[in-house]
């Protein structure tokens, strides 16, 4: 599985890309075909500072959302509430003004701010230069217009939510926030790779289970499938002590693929390790703690009043690292399949794979 392509850990960059794609709201607002890019994902950084660019236009052409700014101001005249103590302190009453404190509009707000900053971040990995320059002279008129270009803090992002009224400013904010996302494997002053260190093992793992799940949900959702996203599964729980609430710990699905029409429901637990690791008796073993917590998490959800958990499906899905694998086994009427995909192949052929995986009649 050799690849051209310069690697994030043993993943190819260009894959890295595909699925941050796959896991962001871009994806799932648009869908992947409509944008033709699966044979092209190398160009995905254009695409994206393309659809930005758009955005950032179009808002630009009829006005870009206004905020409320907390403001400190020295007036003539009362406006919104009055400082007491700075009034009284620097004797203003004497001189005919007041310290006030008032709401006051702004275009600079952390929403702008963010998709200013998202704006520069992209133009330094597109490959189009013409498109980078588009990019670079969109951020300076968010700038002429009073939009400072630190990129807010996650603090300040989580005060300012899309409402029903934003729905112009969704795809805008979508776009801004995958710029950032494909930025993350690369250097922010040129296009040289890096290598994830140890630390960055969780990241790739929940990006490798979102994008998964982004997949299913825009490819199968319109089939009749519902997919759930990090569902919790309640302990079939007969008698307990006081305390073990406080310590017993909770079980959390990464996917769960359900269609009532086919009376099928899939449990997918993704792993972003080699499928097989050395055992004490065999020189290659399925991962045992792995099995154990796919069978635990089928066997919690059975009851007689819900007929789909009775013999639903399992799968054990990691990046094919050094092989590819689909075996299947059934075990207390639950096929558990350990398989692989292979994030080095052309990005049709992971489609492929994926669609396939589910279908368990073959």
């Amino acid at each position: 599985m050799e690849s051209k392509y310069q690697l994030v850990g043993k993943i190819p960059v260009r894959n890295i890309w595909l699925l941050l794609f796959y896991a962001s709201q871009l994806y799932r607002q648009k869908g992947f075909n409509k944008f033709e890019i699966e044979e092209n994902p190398d160009e995905l950084p254009d695409l994206v500072a393309e659809i930005l660019a758009h955005a950032v236009e179009h808002r630009l052409k009829r006005n870009l959302s206004l905020g409320y700014q907390t403001t400190n101001q020295i007036l003539n005249r009362v406006r919104g509430k009055v400082n007491l103590f700075e009034t009284e302190r620097h004797w203003l009453l004497a001189r005919g003004k007041v310290a006030c404190q008032f709401e006051d509009l702004t275009l600079d707000t952390p929403r702008n701010r963010y998709v200013r900053a998202a704006l520069n971040q992209i133009s330094q990995i597109v490959h189009d230069h013409n498109l980078a320059h588009r990019c670079r002279s969109l951020s300076k008129s968010l700038k002429e217009l009073g939009v400072s270009g630190e990129k807010p803090t996650r603090a300040m992002m989580s005060t300012d939510r899309l409402s029903r009224h934003d729905a112009e400013d969704r795809m805008m904010m979508s776009a801004a926030q995958l710029a950032f996302n494909l930025a993350l494997p690369t250097e922010e002053t040129g296009q040289e790779f890096l290598p994830v260190a140890d630390h960055d093992e969780h990241w790739l793992r929940k990006l490798f289970e979102k994008a998964i799940a982004g997949f299913y949900e825009v490819v199968l959702s319109n089939q009749g499938w519902r997919v759930d996203a990090g569902k919790t599964i309640y302990w079939q729980i007969e008698d307990k002590t006081p305390g073990i609430d406080r310590i017993l710990p909770l079980m959390r699905t990464d996917i769960i693929l359900e269609n009532s029409s086919q009376k099928q429901r899939i449990i997918i637990d993704t792993k972003f390790t080699s499928i097989l690791s050395s055992g004490y008796y065999r020189e290659e073993t399925l991962r045992s703690g792995y099995i154990y917590q796919i069978y635990s998490y089928l066997r919690a959800m059975e009851s007689e009043d819900d007929p789909l958990s009775l013999n639903s499906c399992g799968i054990l899905l990691h990046p094919a690292i050094d092989m590819m694998m689909r075996e299947t086994v059934v075990i207390q009427g639950h096929p558990i399949r350990f398989a692989t995909v292979d994030l080095s192949a052309k990005p049709m052929e992971i489609r492929s794979q994926l669609i396939n995986l589910i279908n368990f009649k073959n």
